[in-house]
């Protein structure tokens, strides 16, 4: 189904049409000259006005003409169309619609609870009115079967910081929740303005484990620039020594960077040795 233009007229003008009609009967009547003519003239201009409509701002008129599509109107005001038609509107404003909040598999398994706004207006009412039920509806399962198969395509989190992950990747996700949500909203002639996500965690069943795992992974990665951090300080230490003409042999050399490696990547707070002798 694809929307087109309906035929109207501006409504003022169909209102002094309409006017002129039940005017001109009512003389007819009156003088007696022809009383039918009269009767004709206001039952033309009864069933004329029931073709009087109203279109709101951000609004479409579907007239429906005994089961025959007519067309739509989008232009505001008042307007006179076919008499005796159904007309049913639709609203082209733009709506958020905040889904559930979901109990999803991630693509490793792990069960994550998941939830979404989706923010669409309808750009073609006869397909809303149309080729869906009830295209409200629509959105919102729609919306959540999406949800559902975008977040089973990528994991949580990824810890080896390879490919997209949807706490890692937001606007990615984002971007890729859009992409299949208007693919499936086509149907319905709903454009998808924004996706994105308002919720993600994982389910409390695993939520503790997964939390461990951030933090060891956290204090695993810290750990490492650390120590790449201590050896280019004892590496600068030990040139900055030589530069200054102290000479050390290889035991005295190793000894040395075990105390700096020590006093560096050490959590606590180096404890100071004064040696006031010699192990020679």
């Amino acid at each position: 189904m694809t929307e087109k233009r309906a035929w109207t007229i501006d409504g003022f003008l169909g209102l002094l049409l309409l006017v002129a009609l039940f005017l001109g009967g009512v003389y007819c009547i009156g003088k007696a000259e022809n009383p039918l003519l009269g009767i004709l003239l206001i039952l033309l201009a009864a069933i004329g006005a029931s073709g009087i409509f109203i279109v709101q701002p951000n609004q479409a008129v579907v007239l429906i003409f005994f089961g025959h599509y007519l067309g739509s109107v989008r232009k505001s005001g008042l307007w006179l169309g076919i008499p005796l038609t159904v007309r049913r509107k639709v609203s082209l404003k733009v709506r958020n619609f905040n889904s559930k909040r979901l109990k999803v598999n991630d693509v490793q398994g792990n069960p994550i609870e998941i939830a979404a706004v989706v923010v669409f207006k309808v750009v073609e009412s006869a397909k809303a009115m149309f080729d869906v039920d009830n295209y409200e509806q629509f959105v919102e399962i729609q919306s959540e079967t999406a949800l559902r198969y975008v977040a089973s395509r990528y994991p949580y989190d990824n810890f080896d910081e390879e490919g997209y992950s949807l706490r890692g990747n937001p606007e990615e996700i984002a971007g890729e929740l859009a992409r299949e949500l208007q693919a499936r909203l086509e149907v319905a002639g709903v454009e998808v303005l924004e996706a994105r996500l308002t919720h993600l965690a994982y389910a409390t069943e695993i939520a503790n484990a997964m939390l461990q795992r951030q933090q060891a992974s956290a204090i695993v990665s810290a750990r490492q620039r650390i120590v790449e951090g201590a050896v280019g300080m004892v590496q600068m230490a030990i040139e900055e020594l030589q530069r200054e003409g102290f000479e050390l042999d290889e035991e005295r050399k190793a000894a040395m960077i075990n105390n700096l490696m020590v006093a560096i990547v050490s959590e606590r707070s180096a404890q100071p040795v004064i040696n006031s002798g010699s192990i020679y």
